[in-house]
């Protein structure tokens, strides 16, 4: 296998300490034992480690029947290397490059049906046979990632079942036009950590709330007109950064969160930013610019307090720094103010200490006014929550009262809750639904 793994070119494996790495290492230094006992003992504890580690990444993406071809797919799937970024631009990268990518896939073919009973005889084992026929344990999609999951099992598949390494090079070409490379391709939504000294790093949300916009009662034209946008925008054609504001409890969150499921299979990627990683927004763009997805940098809960400075990364990049914003990025935020920064009466005394105060006013409201579109969610009236509860009941055939005493109680549950809202009322069916089950 050490042999192997030396001659890849386009997709080879520099992280010694990776997992297939340390099994390549480990068959090398099996094959140039000679017979000590004590070094055999070592050789399992040292395999015993990498099938644990295995294991471990098997749970993380609910890997199944054959964990060690996953793994391998896995490795495709992820690596971000000319040829795989060429694909996924959906530009076949034909040349020296398909070359190299060919070659290495005549390696993967080999790797895919490697043989592990040799070493499992001479050291009495049979760690490999089990993990080339697992049977996975079924486990809560919360506890792993499944949008990585599904893709690994179908690529695998393929990939198993190719007869030869052209046969394999193009099922990763075709996977690599249809769902992208790397975690960007993998995966949906991301946070960032930026710890000091160090680049910026994406991380993947595992489990966003499998949420749609028709799953949020009412506000049909405020969905429409964000649908509206995000589909222009993920079709390539022109598109607005948006401010979705108002009060709170009323969708506006999880109207994003349910942009992000639509709009997934067509592209869209979600970076969640937090207000205190605002200086980071302009490298966070950079790093995705290049790529052949559509981004929204997603704000939540966004506001600012008079003293505060960050919103000024935000405005330089929204509209008014020297490099343009590209294409392929679009910035929605969350508020419960229309207006993002917290103004006081001062902002409009003619005694305030700042001489210039209607230009301080002006810089605080052009940020709103750099979101081309404001959609405003206001909380509902009595009949419009009463509907909210209606539907929200009507999923869940559990739910035994009638209307009338339903309403009669959510009336009296928004009391004590936070007044006429869709959280209250969601809130009010969860209540009932743990005391129904």
């Amino acid at each position: 296998m050490y042999r192997l793994l030396s001659q890849l070119v386009m997709y080879r494996i520099d992280d010694p300490d990776s997992i297939i790495v340390k099994i390549s290492d480990i068959i090398r230094d099996f094959d140039e034992m000679r017979g000590e006992f004590g070094d055999r003992e070592v050789l399992k504890d040292r395999i015993y480690t990498e099938i644990r580690r295995l294991l471990e990444l098997a749970t993380s993406y609910a890997f199944d029947k054959n964990l060690w071809q996953d793994y391998l797919a896995f490795i495709i799937m992820m690596q971000e290397n000319p040829y795989a970024l060429t694909c996924e631009r959906k530009q076949r990268a034909f040349g020296s490059a398909e070359r190299f990518a060919l070659s290495d896939m005549k390696v993967f073919h080999e790797l895919f049906h490697y043989d592990f009973s040799r070493i499992e005889k001479e050291l009495g084992i049979d760690s490999f046979s089990i993990i080339t026929d697992y049977k996975a344990i079924s486990k809560r999609e919360q506890l792993f990632n499944r949008n990585v999951s599904e893709k690994v099992r179908l690529l695998s598949k393929e990939l198993s079942e190719a007869e030869d390494a052209e046969t394999m090079l193009n099922a990763v070409t075709e996977f690599y036009e249809n769902y992208g490379v790397g975690m960007f391709g993998m995966n949906r939504a991301f946070r960032i950590r930026h710890d000091e000294g160090k680049d910026i790093e994406f991380i993947p949300i595992r489990n966003t709330d499998h949420v749609y916009l028709d799953d949020l009662v009412g506000y049909e034209i405020q969905k429409q007109k964000l649908r509206d946008n995000t589909e222009a925008f993920v079709s390539g054609r022109p598109a607005n950064n948006c401010l979705l504001f108002g009060d709170s409890g009323t969708g506006k969150s999880t109207s994003i969160k349910a942009i992000i499921n639509e709009y997934y299979p067509k592209g869209l990627r979600m970076i969640e930013l937090y207000k205190h990683e605002m200086r980071d927004l302009a490298s966070v763009i950079s790093l995705v610019k290049n790529r052949n997805y559509r981004f929204i940098i997603y704000m939540d809960d966004l506001s600012f307090e008079d003293f505060e400075v960050e919103y000024k990364y935000l405005k330089a990049v929204i509209e008014g720094g020297l490099e343009a914003k590209p294409d392929n990025v679009l910035i929605y935020a969350t508020s419960n103010r229309r207006h993002l920064i917290r103004e006081t009466w001062t902002d409009n005394n003619d005694v305030d200490l700042d001489k210039h105060s209607s230009d301080t006013l002006q810089e605080k409201m052009s940020l709103v006014n750099r979101f081309g579109i404001t959609i405003g969610y206001m909380n509902p009236n009595k009949k419009e929550y009463e509907r909210i509860v209606s539907v929200l009941a009507e999923k869940h055939p559990e739910i035994k009262m009638d209307r009338d005493e339903l309403l009669l109680e959510a009336n009296k549950w928004e009391v004590s809750h936070g007044g006429f809202s869709g959280r209250t009322a969601k809130q009010f069916i969860d209540y009932i639904l743990g005391q129904a089950l």
